[in-house]
């Protein structure tokens, strides 16, 4: 099985559109879909709450309906069945806090991170989950933005902040990756168990891939995806101060105990 973890925080634009492709993605694989609302102020909370609860909503095929909701299709296809669960913080934690709490109430034999907007799509998970399920060659693999899949052109700033952050991650960790801060990073259930997450904030992705490179014995590969990125305006929430936090963190996960 596969567990997407979803962190969400005011995405209510976009948290059925990203269900509906996530459901969509790897047809013939059950899927167990864990959605951690951060503290969201703008309905994503009730949203969830009405279309999978605690407890959680079997999907097969989904369509969103005229209200925005979530309805079976009235003749489902044969693809796998996905299991819809949320999980709700009282406050905002941070990505970091929402990913320790959908990692840990993970149970899939793989694990993906998806981000809740429509800046991913889940139809570039096939390449990943064949390198790990199927080919059993890796167990870790890192989306990269950087290639020639398509991607929108946006930020100068950002493109060269992710640049740098890749290539000191590089230099620190004896790696070759290309963008450690991307979303997608896929893993076996052997590697989510060995990872010590703290961090509440963006510098999750730092303490992730440092643990990760640090264990020496994990086999990292990386695909190229296509990425659909959105401005300010469109609701991206990371700034230039995450991207200095990202340069500390990079340095303290380097040196400090795993």
């Amino acid at each position: 099985m596969l567990s997407v973890i979803v962190p969400a925080f005011n995405e209510r634009r976009t948290i059925a559109s990203i269900i509906i492709a996530i459901s969509a993605a790897l047809p013939d694989v059950p899927k167990e879909v864990i959605v951690v609302d951060d503290g969201s102020t703008d309905g994503t909370r009730d949203w969830l709450l009405a279309n999978a609860g605690h407890a959680g909503t079997q999907w097969r095929t989904p369509h969103i309906d005229m209200h925005g909701q979530l309805t079976e299709a009235a003749s489902p296809d044969s693809r796998c069945p996905m299991q819809l669960r949320a999980l709700l913080h009282e406050k905002n934690l941070g990505k970091g806090g929402a990913l320790r709490t959908g990692l840990a109430a993970s149970t899939g034999d793989i694990v993906i991170i998806q981000d809740a907007d429509l800046e991913y799509d889940p139809q570039d998970w096939a390449v990943m989950y064949d390198l790990i399920a199927k080919r059993r060659v890796a167990d870790v693999v890192y989306g990269s933005r950087f290639t020639a899949c398509p991607h929108r052109a946006l930020y100068f700033h950002h493109y060269m902040a992710n640049r740098l952050i890749s290539f000191i991650f590089n230099m620190l960790y004896n790696q070759m990756l290309t963008d450690i801060e991307v979303c997608y990073k896929m893993m076996s259930r052997a590697v989510v168990n060995s990872l010590r997450l703290t961090c509440n904030d963006f510098g999750v992705e730092v303490q992730l891939s440092a643990q990760i490179a640090r264990n020496r014995h994990w086999r990292i590969y990386e695909v190229g995806i296509s990425y659909f990125g959105r401005t300010y305006d469109e609701g991206k929430k990371i700034n230039w101060r995450d991207g200095l936090m990202a340069l500390w963190y990079l340095a303290k996960f380097r040196f400090t105990p795993v």
